[in-house]
């Protein structure tokens, strides 16, 4: 079944987040691209950087939308998407705390970006962005980095949607998910998931049905049990194995 969009959320949509005055105590920016700046590049990074909140379901930008901005996540979790001709998503990923977004720097966005919580975030104009990147080298090598993380996370998306099965797939979207989560979080055996079992089959490539009956056999087979926040592994050792296929 298709989805419609609502129209992106307009900047006076957004809140000024007061959680974070200035580049310089964010909490995230050991995590994200920002990390590569010294002092007193933050104090000049932060006159053209716009800090900003949005609820749940707010779509930040939408896929051919002209790439005006770049984006790094402060808290909560976005989910990127592309539209397929006949009105179907396929998720691309989930993008969490330290995450940027944008950096291929290209002419439009070619996903969706909505959130799946309550999310703040850095946005930056990307004419802005692009002239610290030329005449930052070493912002630069930091971007080339995140881009080989991301490079590796879509190699390992295709792997998983090409040759796992149901099982398989659900029990490595949830270490990948760990341990991503754990370079910005104490790692847990419970995995925080906000984003809902649709979503997860749409990452996955699976019906909700399938998703739904996969977590209730690894729940049986006391692996998993399912909390309201999330899912908690039982056994990591036998996940690893079924990840592993």
């Amino acid at each position: 079944m298709g989805i419609t969009l609502r129209e992106t959320v307009k900047d006076g949509d957004l809140i000024c987040s007061p959680h974070t005055p200035n580049c310089s105590t964010c909490t995230s920016r050991h995590l994200s691209v920002c990390a590569a700046l010294g002092t007193e590049e933050l104090v000049t990074f932060d006159h053209v950087v716009q800090h900003r909140g949005a609820p749940a379901k707010t779509l930040l930008f939408e896929q051919g939308q002209k790439a005006d901005f770049v984006f790094s996540v402060s808290e909560g979790t976005i989910r990127l998407f592309r539209l397929l001709p006949d009105g179907r998503r396929q998720i691309t990923g989930f993008a969490i705390k330290g995450d940027f977004l944008g950096v291929a720097l290209d002419e439009t966005y070619d996903v969706c970006a909505e959130a799946v919580d309550a999310v703040r975030f850095c946005r930056i104009p990307r004419s802005s962005f692009v002239t610290m990147v030329d005449e930052k080298p070493h912002l630069l090598r930091k971007l080339h980095q995140i881009a080989g993380r991301e490079l590796h996370f879509s190699q390992d998306q295709m792997v998983l949607l090409g040759r796992r099965n149901a099982e398989e797939r659900v029990a490595a979207f949830l270490l990948s998910h760990r341990a991503r989560l754990s370079r910005v979080m104490t790692c847990s055996v419970t995995i925080p998931l906000p984003m809902s079992r649709s979503d997860i089959a749409d990452y996955l490539g699976l019906t909700i049905e399938t998703v739904s009956r996969t977590i209730s056999k690894l729940a049986r087979e006391k692996l998993v049990v399912v909390v309201p926040d999330g899912i908690r592994l039982l056994d990591v050792a036998r996940i690893t194995e079924l990840a592993g296929g």
